[in-house]
């Protein structure tokens, strides 16, 4: 019988149920149990694929082209696990499909309502994640209490009718605020929080402590007395400093043993941990700094760019040294500027995006790394502004530009793939999802790998035009990788720079902490030996 977590969050959103519920599938996993993980997201949006990264941050696209919320990268990152669009659950999903199944007939012309119709879709779904595995952890988006995450909590309350109590734990996560004028940490969110959560027919059988200072044992007994759990079922998630720390925190105060015989599952077998704690030793251990800076469009939002942050933390601990990025908004570099801005930058990085809002700007910074030996990684539209500025300033195609920008370009070296020209609908209708990439023998994108045969994720519209492949290959900028499905150039090099490569493909979701992308690795590696060069001249 499959087990399943629920994870629910009270007081505050962004407490780190999604760390919770990754830390905790990471701990099973390592100790040989099936482990996968599902978000369950109360907006109606059927997907992330149209919402705002200045509104909900990075969208995070799955091996079969699910567009996602964020916490399915975390969930990836920890349990190195492909997640799949069935791992992502929104009332939005839930609606579409019982309004389906009703305008067909499937409900036998009964009125359909939210009890039992929609929470039993909710259910059927979790359900459906659990074939095949031994534990199933669902993170329930959003906060208790709010009006929308209604069904969920119903749906996980009425599934313990559904696979028997005796697989089932609630864990639930709270912030215990600490209150600078009387220096006290305070339990009563907690309680509020616990009661509410009771209120709709659930109790909690573990309770995690979000706070910014130990949660000592005469609070964790008050907490237990008042949510009516044992004393030993709270634990304590202090802010840390880097979010792989707390699997090993967790692990500290035996979570993972505890939630495992809540649900009748042996635990003598630890958990493997020992390449993820060397990890953590290597992040305690850094020595020097390079400056990264990452030009976007996105750059006030925290989480527009998360899983790019994440890979390049990820390579710099691989090779030893703290990264720092440097955030620059794209339209920043538009006046003149670039030397002022990125003057004092070891590496560029172009991200992903879409518009023609400060692509001009990235433009800038791939002229500027391309002049000045930078090394430059362009993910996805950060290769499409490369490909522009190498042929306006180098083949000397002065008016080149992607048709996304400039519909009238007599030189659209990017144009709009075959299949989009017919699309209007803006969410899940992207080139979206894994595809194979051959990479050209002899290339640094070959050493790199290791291999010429790879799969990355890809989420675009537009493809460098390969009208224009010889004209770039004999002036030095490369085609290093071919889609062998669609004929898509996947990655390009400029073979006459140190390190200068473009990418379509989004690889930063495919970096683990215990794993960096290779991609990744080496370019911090190439930003690392120019700095000790720099630093070798000037001597």
């Amino acid at each position: 019988m499959t087990k399943y977590i629920f994870v629910t969050g009270g007081v505050v959103s962004s407490l780190g149920k999604g760390i919770t519920a990754a830390s905790l599938g990471v701990l099973l996993k390592r100790r040989g149990y099936r482990v996968s993980i599902i978000k369950m997201d109360p907006y109606i949006n059927v997907d992330a694929g149209a919402m705002s990264p200045f509104q909900h941050g990075e969208v995070f696209v799955t091996c079969d082209g699910a567009e996602t919320d964020l916490d399915l990268g975390h969930y990836e990152r920890f349990i190195d696990e492909a997640i799949l669009g069935e791992n992502s659950c929104t009332t939005g999903k839930v609606y579409s499909s019982v309004i389906q199944r009703e305008r067909a007939g499937g409900y036998n012309g009964a009125t359909v309502q939210v009890i039992p119709h929609i929470t039993n879709e909710i259910q059927d779904r979790i359900e459906h994640v659990g074939a095949g595995n031994d534990v199933v952890i669902a993170e329930i988006g959003g906060t208790v209490g709010d009006i929308e995450g209604l069904p969920y909590l119903e749906a996980i309350r009425q599934f313990a009718g559904r696979v028997g109590r005796e697989n089932i734990l609630y864990c639930h996560v709270t912030l215990v605020p600490y209150i600078a004028a009387s220096g006290e940490l305070k339990t009563k969110p907690t309680q509020h929080s616990v009661n509410e959560l009771r209120r709709i027919g659930i109790q909690p059988d573990v309770i995690v402590c979000r706070s910014q200072y130990p949660v000592g044992p005469d609070l964790r007994e008050k907490i237990g007395l008042f949510c009516s759990v044992p004393a030993d079922a709270v634990f304590e998630a202090i802010d840390s400093d880097s979010i792989y720390r707390i699997p090993i925190v967790l692990h500290s105060q035996k979570f993972d043993s505890l939630v495992l015989k809540k649900l009748g599952m042996p635990t003598q077998k630890a958990p493997d941990m020992k390449d993820w704690k060397e990890f953590l030793h290597k992040h305690d251990t850094l020595k020097g700094e390079l400056v990264v800076a990452l030009v976007g469009k996105y750059t006030e939002t925290k989480d527009a760019y998360l899983s790019v942050n994440e890979a390049v933390s990820h390579a710099g601990i691989a090779n030893g040294v703290k990264v720092k990025m440097f955030p620059v908004e794209s339209g920043d570099l538009e006046n003149g500027n670039v030397e002022e801005i990125l003057g004092g930058a070891d590496a560029i990085l172009v991200p992903g995006g879409f518009g023609q809002r400060g692509v001009e700007g990235m433009i800038a910074a791939a002229k500027y790394a391309r002049e000045k030996g930078i090394p430059y990684f362009g993910l996805c539209l950060g290769m499409q502004v490369a490909v522009i500025e190498f042929a306006r300033n180098v083949l000397g195609l002065k008016s080149a530009n992607s048709l996304e920008m400039d519909e009238n370009t007599p030189d659209p070296v990017i144009y709009l793939m075959e299949e989009q020209k017919n699309v209007k609908d803006i969410g899940g209708t992207s080139r979206l999802g894994a595809y194979p990439c051959n990479i050209s023998a002899g290339s640094k994108a070959e050493r790199i790998y290791g291999t010429n045969e790879i799969e990355e994720r890809h989420r675009h519209r537009f493809e460098f035009n390969n009208k224009y492949i010889k004209e770039f290959d004999d002036a030095g900028m490369k085609v290093a990788g071919i889609c062998p499905t669609g004929g898509q150039v996947e990655i390009m090099e400029n073979v006459n720079h140190p390190w200068m490569i473009g990418v379509q493909f989004h690889p930063e979701f495919l970096s683990r902490p215990v794993k960096p992308h290779p991609l990744f690795k080496d370019f911090i590696a190439a930003a690392l030996d120019r700095q000790k060069k720099l630093k070798k001249e000037a001597k």
